[in-house]
């Protein structure tokens, strides 16, 4: 994680004063471009600019917007500087904070400072502050010798009651066109003025009343509150699921309000949202702005624009809203900070919760992480004494943590029905039964969409693979389809093999959602049973919609994927049962006992939540594995213990530092050369290894064949450096990408 052995921040703070440019001065200009350093240009005659401004200069024949970053540098010559084309734009400056977090991302991801600063200005391009709102009325009189046709009799009767926002609008009540309208403004007997348009989003209040906090919430609420205003600090707000740490940071957040500031609150997954707003709507009385993919176009530039323009006072988003120009930001939430969501894998690949550490040191503003099952290097950074500990250990309303059950599966098998094969061992579906017949809600927890992850032909085993992944296609029987989960490939399943040609021998193997809930629905016709995964949550209004069924109690048995497995509130499910508690556990991931646990705890935490007491199965094959005893023992912290001391045995992250390259290609043979030159010119320096090249573990993905070096050094060595100038020797040809990937996540 990056607090704990980061380089220095940069010397500039995000509260120094603008530096300013008159007409003649030289300034460099950053362009949302591929390109690290910015360019020189003069301000021509009659402007003056601040460090930060959105201005537009040209660049070979065509212009593009870019952003006053400072001073320029002075290497060329004065006679053969372009001037800045076009007046700053009608758009905020870009917040000094916002400006040496880019400088810093850029740097610390090897990424071009250009590439960093498109992030902030893409939905900047092109922004108009809204127009003002035409109101058209009658005039007292009417002016003499005007002739009144039947089509402006029509518009002043259209007025008699109160005036018309718009030209078009009054036209379209009153049936005429748009010139007779106009005709009358020019006659004098209607006018027409302007109104500023409505504020996108309204303030919320930070005193209006919401639910009332329990003795160890408000002490949890005091001291996040004491942080706010208060320069850079970090704390973790630990709580067990079900404590109510959204409310306890709400506090914080009517603080900051309180103060004239902005909060940004990072979620980890879209869907976690519909629930979140819903009760954020009930503490402060308004909704929030929400920033994520399926925000429209024309959404997003608005909300840019709010929030640019300190009109959109708490943002609650994914990822990509860590880079949003706020005008005055006070504080940063990043909700499940544990999650392996907030990692960026593709384009500028980071790591969002540690980027939002930054961020806030660059703004000399607090930030809280919240999280049920925080991450070790969380965790380490507390014991260090670099974040400071807020703890819930109890439930809210009295309720209890559910009692977990160890199913074994190899001395209880599941038993065959009539519809096939079983997934559900008999003490799971005991306890289904039991929770069926009190009338209460069940969750079949399972981390594998569609029906089966692999189809293959009985007769020869071929087995039906993705033509562009290293993957196995997944049916999906609900949408009658074969799909690609790496790279979204969609086929129908075939009649015949494609191998030997015989019809009628594919069979599934495994189970995915799909298959859990059709054995569930024929064991229990009576229940209803709904399967739920991403691909069937593409909206956040699709979990709305969930989770207003659960709480009607509408749906008796949810089968689903991680997606349901944290954040979400269902007072009525009593009982949890995960279907494969092993799987991910034999992964090759350097965080694989660490993620089990955390997803395994997390949905563990969806049961008895409300009046009733919940229950936990989790069926295993190895029931001595330390993650599944860790979950019945209740010792989260004796497994993180445990875990620690494995990596720092191997000098891995946290203990260590770790740079991934990626090399990939459409030409197998073009990125095997650029793997063996590379490899030639390997850095030799002590303490740091670097292995590879290899063959990824998706050797192929979207149809480019993928090659890895891994580079590992201690903690206190910044590798970037070493890495930056191992890839300035070596000539790649342009038809092979290298992506760097710092501080890597994943090894796929």
């Amino acid at each position: 994680m990056i607090q704990s052995s980061v380089a220095p921040l940069s010397s500039s703070s995000g509260n120094d004063p603008p530096a300013h440019f008159v007409s003649g001065d030289r300034v460099a200009v950053l362009l949302p471009l591929p390109v690290d350093g910015a360019y020189d240009y003069q301000v021509p005659e009659g402007l003056t600019l601040t460090a930060g401004d959105v201005v537009e200069v040209p660049l070979g024949r065509r212009f593009e917007m870019g952003v006053v970053w400072g001073p320029g540098e002075g290497e060329i010559d004065p006679a053969k500087l372009k001037d800045i084309a076009h007046h700053r734009f009608d758009l905020p400056s870009l917040p000094a904070a916002s400006r040496t977090f880019i400088d810093w991302v850029a740097g610390y991801t090897l990424q071009s400072k250009g590439v960093i600063l498109r992030m902030t200005l893409r939905s900047a391009r092109g922004l108009k502050p809204r127009p003002p709102i035409v109101i058209i009325s009658k005039e007292q009189a009417i002016p003499e010798g005007l002739r009144l046709t039947d089509a402006r009799h029509r518009v002043l009767e259209a007025l008699a009651a109160k005036p018309v926002a718009g030209v078009a609008t009054l036209a379209r009540r009153a049936g005429v066109s748009s010139s007779v309208v106009n005709g009358l403004i020019d006659a004098g007997a209607i006018k027409k003025t302007f109104e500023a348009p409505a504020r996108l989003f309204a303030k919320p209040d930070p005193d209006q009343h919401g639910v009332t906090l329990e003795a160890d919430q408000k002490t949890a609420a005091a001291a996040l509150m004491g942080s706010v205003g208060r320069g850079f600090s970090v704390h973790l707000l630990e709580g067990v699921t079900g404590s109510g740490k959204t409310e306890v940071y709400f506090e914080a957040v009517a603080a900051a309000l309180r103060g004239g500031q902005q909060v940004l609150v990072l979620v980890p997954e879209i869907s976690l949202t519909a629930q979140w707003l819903a009760r954020f709507e009930n503490r402060f009385g308004v909704a929030p702005a929400v920033w994520h993919s399926d925000v429209t176009g024309r959404v997003r530039r608005e909300t840019w624009r709010a929030i640019a323009d300190h009109e959109a006072h708490v943002v609650v988003g994914a990822r990509s809203a860590l880079f949003l120009p706020f005008a005055d930001l006070g504080l940063i939430i990043v909700d499940e900070e544990h999650d392996a969501a907030f990692k960026q894998e593709d384009g500028v690949i980071y790591h969002a919760r540690d980027m939002a550490v930054v961020r806030s040191r660059e703004g000399e503003i607090p930030i809280i992480l919240a999280s049920a099952t925080p991450a070790l290097e969380t965790v380490l950074n507390v014991q260090a004494g670099r974040y400071q500990h807020v703890q819930l250990s109890q439930r809210v309303l009295g309720a209890t943590l559910p009692d977990v059950h160890v199913v074994n599966m190899i001395r209880t098998r599941p038993e065959k029905g009539p519809w096939g094969r079983s997934w559900l061992a008999p003490p799971l579906v005991d306890a289904i039964e039991e929770t069926l017949a009190d009338r209460d809600q069940a969750l079949l927890f399972l981390n594998r969409r569609g029906y089966a992850p692999l189809t293959l032909c009985s007769a020869c085993g071929h087995r039906l693979h993705c033509p562009s992944c290293t993957a196995w296609l997944v049916e999906h029987r609900l949408t009658k389809r074969l799909q690609c989960h790496h790279c979204g490939f969609v086929a129908p399943r075939p009649d015949n093999c494609p191998a030997c040609g015989k019809a009628e021998h594919f069979v599934p193997c495994g189970p995915g959602i799909e298959r859990v809930a059709e054995e569930a629905a024929a064991r229990w016709p009576g229940a209803r049973v709904v399967a739920v995964a991403s691909d069937t949550l593409e909206r956040p209004s699709a979990m709305a919609a969930l989770v207003k069924a659960m709480e009607h109690r509408q749906i008796d048995i949810v089968v689903g994927t991680q997606v349901l497995a944290k954040g979400h509130h269902f007072p009525g499910l009593t009982l949890v049962g995960v279907v494969d508690a092993d799987l991910g556990l034999s992964s090759w991931d350097l965080r694989a006992g660490e993620r089990t646990h955390q997803l395994l705890q997390q949905v563990s935490g969806r049961a008895g939540r409300g009046d009733e007491a919940g229950r936990v199965f989790l069926q295993t094959h190895d029931p001595n594995h330390p993650v599944l005893k860790a979950l019945t023992e209740g010792d989260a912290a004796g497994f993180i213990e445990q875990e620690a001391e494995g990596r720092r045995a191997l000098g891995m992250p946290p203990f260590g530092r770790l740079v991934a390259l990626i090399l990939s290609g459409n030409d197998e043979q073009a990125v095997l050369k650029a793997g063996a030159d590379l490899a030639k010119a390997t850095p030799k320096e002590p303490e740091v290894t670097i292995l590879g090249p290899a063959p990824a573990f998706m050797a192929q993905l979207r149809g480019r064949h993928r090659h890895r070096f891994l580079v590992k050094g201690p903690r206190n060595r910044r590798l970037q450096p070493l890495v930056q100038a191992w890839l300035a020797k070596v000539k790649v040809p342009s038809s092979v990408r290298i992506q760097v990937d710092v501080d890597p996540y994943s090894f796929y």
